[in-house]
């Protein structure tokens, strides 16, 4: 397989295709050079009551065309309550996140009626650049409201996405499962995915056949030809009998490996590694390099890959937020050993930090358990997250946290 530096802005990566076995990843470089600095930027304020809270805000990069810069394209929605999200949104940055466009109603991902006389909304979304077919898919998954309260009586919730070609959204479609696995429920709700070289997309899904099963993980290999997006194989599968089981994954890559990221409900997190994107390692428990567990609660993690080290981002319990929902502030990142898969203890940072007293009034601390990384320039990458105070008006403000590095991220341009 190829050795050379992959182009992460395309989010491309090598697909074994044989069975020889790649070769064990290298130790990355000593870290604590890597990041000049960490600036925290608010794009939309919301806690002062000035606008609605935004939430879900994920970006993607286009590359600009005949000398044009390249444009951030991020999609964003409104929350109102725990799983009660507004109609989706998207607007632009063509300066690096320094100004952006308005934010438009997204139409082909809004409501739409449903049996019974509740609504299918979207939600979840991630933005992603395809370049093979010049287009923006945006996919997340359906939910299903009855007046002002979620429902989750409307099986199956599945993902479901839209095209954006050169100004123009295509219809909403559903991403089609015939597994019986995902009876009740598959997703990749919030998921990073990988375009792979040929323009074939990796997706992670999390999936049950009834709501009492915990759900497990497998990956899927997808078609994508700039409007139909097509499961082709289906990888090996990835369980866990506690709680609601395995939820949320993210996929990234880095020399040559494949990385899954997993969020639980026994307070770990978990990650398990693959050659070809489809079989996978057993997973193993989130854990410091001297082996203590890291303390998760049900909250995601995701990826930041730079080429000289694997970036985790995440949140996790601190005595700082010892009462503050599911731990879910301040965000940390930290780098990945990819010989233990363990974090490395001395490289954790703070990018973007808790708000507010977690210990003796956590009701108005803005959570940040919802959250997407980005590699941006060869120079930066972001982390975006929308906040909210659960009992404190839900309000909180759009947020941009600018991760500067010392060294060119060669996975970027």
């Amino acid at each position: 397989m190829p050795t050379r530096p992959l182009t992460r802005r395309q989010f491309t990566v090598t697909l074994a295709t044989g069975a020889a076995a790649l070769a064990v990843p290298t130790r990355a470089a000593e870290p604590a050079s890597l990041i000049a600095d960490i600036e925290k930027v608010t794009v939309l304020r919301g806690r002062d009551g000035s606008g609605p809270t935004w939430f879900h805000p994920r970006a993607t990069i286009i590359p600009g065309r005949a000398g044009a810069p390249d444009t951030a394209f991020m999609t964003l929605q409104t929350i109102a309550g725990s799983d009660y999200f507004g109609p989706l949104h998207w607007m632009t940055s063509t300066d690096t996140g320094r100004t952006w466009t308005a934010p438009q109603v997204l139409p082909p991902l809004g409501r739409v009626p449903a049996a019974d006389g509740a609504e299918e909304g979207v939600c979840d979304v991630v933005p992603e650049w395809h370049a093979k077919s010049g287009t923006v898919l945006a996919m997340g998954h359906n939910v299903f409201y009855k007046g002002p309260k979620f429902s989750s009586d409307q099986p199956p919730r599945c993902p479901v996405y839209a095209v954006w070609r050169d100004g123009t959204w295509g219809p909403r479609r559903k991403l089609v499962w015939s597994d019986p696995r995902g009876a009740q429920i598959y997703s990749n709700g919030c998921g990073q995915r990988l375009v792979l070289p040929e323009g074939d997309i990796l997706i992670a899904l999390t999936y049950g056949a009834t709501k009492a099963q915990p759900r497990a993980v497998t990956t899927v290999r997808c078609s994508f030809d700039g409007d139909t997006l097509a499961i082709r194989r289906t990888g090996s599968e990835l369980t866990h009998d506690k709680g609601r089981g395995l939820l949320e994954p993210s996929l990234t890559t880095w020399q040559n490996r494949f990385y899954v990221t997993l969020r639980a409900e026994d307070d770990r997190g978990y990650v398990a590694t693959s050659e070809d994107g489809l079989a996978w390692s057993p997973k193993q428990a989130w854990q410091w390099d001297d082996g203590e567990p890291l303390g998760m609660s049900t909250t995601q993690q995701h990826w930041l890959p730079h080429s000289d080290a694997l970036w985790l981002v995440y949140t996790r319990k601190d005595p700082s937020n010892i009462n503050v929902l599911r731990w879910r502030a301040p965000l940390y990142m930290a780098q990945v050993d990819p010989r233990t898969l363990r974090l490395l203890r001395a490289t954790e940072r703070i990018v973007l930090p808790l708000v507010g007293d977690g210990v003796k009034d956590p009701n108005r601390v803005a959570i940040m358990g919802n959250f997407h990384p980005l590699n941006v320039t060869p120079h930066e990458s972001w982390v975006t997250v929308g906040e909210w105070q659960p009992k404190n008006g839900i309000k909180g403000d759009m947020l941009l946290a600018r991760i500067r590095w010392t060294k060119p991220n060669r996975l970027v341009g």
